[in-house]
């Protein structure tokens, strides 16, 4: 029996790998003659340079760059893959949320610089080709503290430089190219479609995540407003509408605005650089999961993500998730063929939470005995 297990992270308990690690070691005690393959997943969000490392050859290359506070510094860096000379970027390791205290998040000073670092360390690598990773960011400065860091230079009525942060974008009236910025393509790996503004945009949505306060949403939706008519007026580019700019608080349509980026599937491309198609040859079963397996997981996540790949080639897809919240006549219509919970019925979340271990072990047995002995 070949078996891959291929498990996005639990977020904030588990990683990727180590999910993959706990569900392989039960296979491997009641299944010892089995062939089990480990292919860490992710979707593009928080712990895809991690994943990757994992599953394919990439190496890190660390580097030391502005947090998501401008007067932050913090250790950061980009996964390479030399015999292609691709380049990952995890903007989260730069200009994450988890990298501040709570009292330290607000959007409106939070900036995407240190990410626009980690891109031209990139470039002057001699990438031939940039991956952007955009989810858990602690901004919405629509990608322009990047930009800065590349750069370009966004100045007020009075000629001078603006501030850092979504808090900023509002004072922009003039738009300055850089006189030199060679940047190989761009991808951002982005798996939502919600555009940069309006009411699925990325200050009314992601916001509030980032300690944003009404007043604030409202600012910060103003201030995107105005920043893409500049970028329209000066770069020729409208960029309000596009979907999945309002990705990472805007990141993504600086990106496309200022890098020349194109916005890409998240778990498509890493599927594609881990080689799990390769593996799925000849596998009776793919085992995936993550923290919970609901709607939003049918729209761009991994879990869609693999389904997709195991029904070309006819493998049997197993979830194991820190919640199920789809019934099973919906899922299997998916293309899942088994969906196991690690919290149960009246379990509390806090108990649920600090023994995430222990409960995605229990559920991997649970699989097991239930689909494979």
């Amino acid at each position: 029996m070949k078996i891959i297990v291929a498990m996005d992270s639990f977020k904030s308990t588990i990683p990727s790998f180590e999910a993959c690690e706990i569900v392989a070691q039960v296979i491997k005690k009641y299944l010892p003659s089995a062939g089990v393959i480990i292919k860490p997943m992710a979707d593009g969000g928080e712990g895809t340079v991690k994943a990757i490392i994992k599953a394919a050859n990439f190496r890190w290359i660390p580097l030391q760059v502005t947090g998501p506070l401008p007067e932050m510094q913090v250790d950061s860096g980009f996964a390479w893959l030399e015999d292609k000379k691709v380049a990952l970027v995890e903007m989260a390791s730069a200009s994450g949320l988890e990298l501040l205290s709570k009292n330290q998040r607000n959007p409106l000073a939070t900036t995407t610089y240190g990410t626009g670092q980690l891109v031209k360390a990139a470039a002057e690598y001699r990438a031939e080709k940039i991956l952007l990773a955009v989810g858990g960011s602690a901004t919405v400065d629509c990608g322009a503290g990047a930009a800065m860091a590349l750069g370009w230079r966004f100045l007020d009525k009075d000629g001078c430089l603006v501030s850092h942060g979504g808090g900023g974008l509002g004072e922009v009236v003039e738009i300055v190219r850089p006189e030199e910025l060679e940047l190989p393509p761009v991808e951002v790996l982005c798996d939502v479609d919600n555009p940069l503004c309006g009411p699925d945009g990325a200050a009314r949505v992601y916001g509030p995540q980032k300690g944003a306060t009404e007043q604030m949403v409202k600012q910060l939706e103003d201030n995107l407003l105005r920043f893409a008519s500049v970028i329209k007026e000066y770069l020729s580019l409208d960029i309000i509408d596009v979907p999945g700019s309002g990705a990472a608080g805007g990141l993504a349509a600086g990106a496309i605005a200022f890098m020349g980026a194109c916005l890409v599937s998240g778990i498509k491309t890493v599927i594609a650089y881990s080689g799990l198609k390769d593996e799925l040859s000849f596998a009776d079963w793919i085992i995936t999961g993550e923290g919970s397996f609901d709607l939003q997981s049918s729209r761009g996540k991994v879990i869609s993500g693999i389904v997709e790949v195991a029904k070309e080639e006819k493998v049997k897809v197993g979830v194991i998730a820190g919640q199920v919240k789809l019934s099973s006549e919906y899922y299997r219509k998916l293309g899942v063929t088994t969906a196991i919970s690690c919290r149960k019925d009246h379990m509390a979340i806090d108990y649920a939470l600090k023994n995430s271990r222990l409960l995605l072990a229990n559920a991997a047995e649970e699989f097991v005995k239930s689909e494979l002995l």
